[in-house]
Formats: C-alpha cells, sequence, structure tokens
C-alpha cells in the first residue's frame, strides 16, 4: 500500500507542467503588483489631501509618483514581451534585454518604495483649535 502511494506521489510530480506553474506564479505576482499600485494610488491620495503640511510633501509627491511612473512601465514592457515569439534566436536577445529593463524599472520601483517609507505617511495630523489639540483623520 505504502508503495503505490509513493508511486502516485511519483507520478504526481513528475506530470506536474511547467507552463501551469509559471503562469500561477505570475498571475500571483500580478496580483502583488495591483496591490502596490493601489496602495502608491492611495498614498498619492493621502498626500495630495494633506497637502504642504506635510514636512517632506514634494519628496513624498515626487517618490510616489516615480514609482508608479516605473510601475506602469514595466507593466507596459512585459506586455510587450509577451508579444515577442521566444522561438528564433534573435528574438531571445531582444527578450533578454527587455527583461534587463524590466527588472531595471521594477528595482527603481521598489527603491523609490523603501525610501518614501522611511520619510513616513503619518495618517494622524495634529491640528490645534484655540487651548485643544486634537488628530484629524
Amino acid at each position: 500500500m505504502a508503495q503505490m502511494a509513493e508511486r502516485v506521489n511519483e507520478n504526481e510530480m513528475k506530470a506536474m507542467d511547467a507552463n501551469r506553474y509559471a503562469t500561477k506564479k505570475t498571475i500571483a505576482q500580478g496580483m502583488l503588483d495591483i496591490a502596490l499600485l493601489t496602495a502608491n494610488a492611495s498614498q498619492l491620495k493621502y498626500i495630495l489631501q494633506v497637502g504642504e503640511q506635510h514636512q517632506f510633501y514634494k519628496l513624498m509627491l515626487i517618490l510616489i509618483s516615480l514609482s508608479i511612473v516605473m510601475q506602469v512601465l514595466t507593466g507596459v514592457i512585459l506586455v510587450a514581451q509577451t508579444l515577442v515569439s521566444i522561438e528564433k534566436s534573435r528574438n531571445r536577445e531582444i527578450l533578454f534585454v527587455i527583461n534587463h529593463f524590466a527588472d531595471a524599472f521594477i528595482f527603481l520601483s521598489v527603491f523609490c518604495d523603501v525610501v518614501k517609507m522611511n520619510f513616513g505617511l503619518d495618517p494622524a495630523i495634529p491640528h490645534k483649535e484655540g487651548d485643544v489639540e486634537f488628530f484629524k483623520p
């Protein structure tokens, strides 16, 4: 009985389709990219609402905008990459170059996100009315 279970597991492992795995991995990565883009859009909305009151308004505005632009460029490059066939050796060289550009844009986007997180987006901004200080959401 144990040998039969081992054979079933062996057959399942051999039958694993690399294309299906890659597709699922790409979909999961795309969902994470959408989550990051959504977070950046939310942060952009927040920083625009707060305006000049934020200590690092201009820096945060530049970093968030740059990150969004890099993410959009990466998406465009990856879509363009899917349109090129990998069957021809000449196309492989083009795909490698396109892939390097996509990697560079992803790196720059993550770098912008790391830098911007170090400057913080504090959602609680103290406001004073008279003698009472309270936090505005």
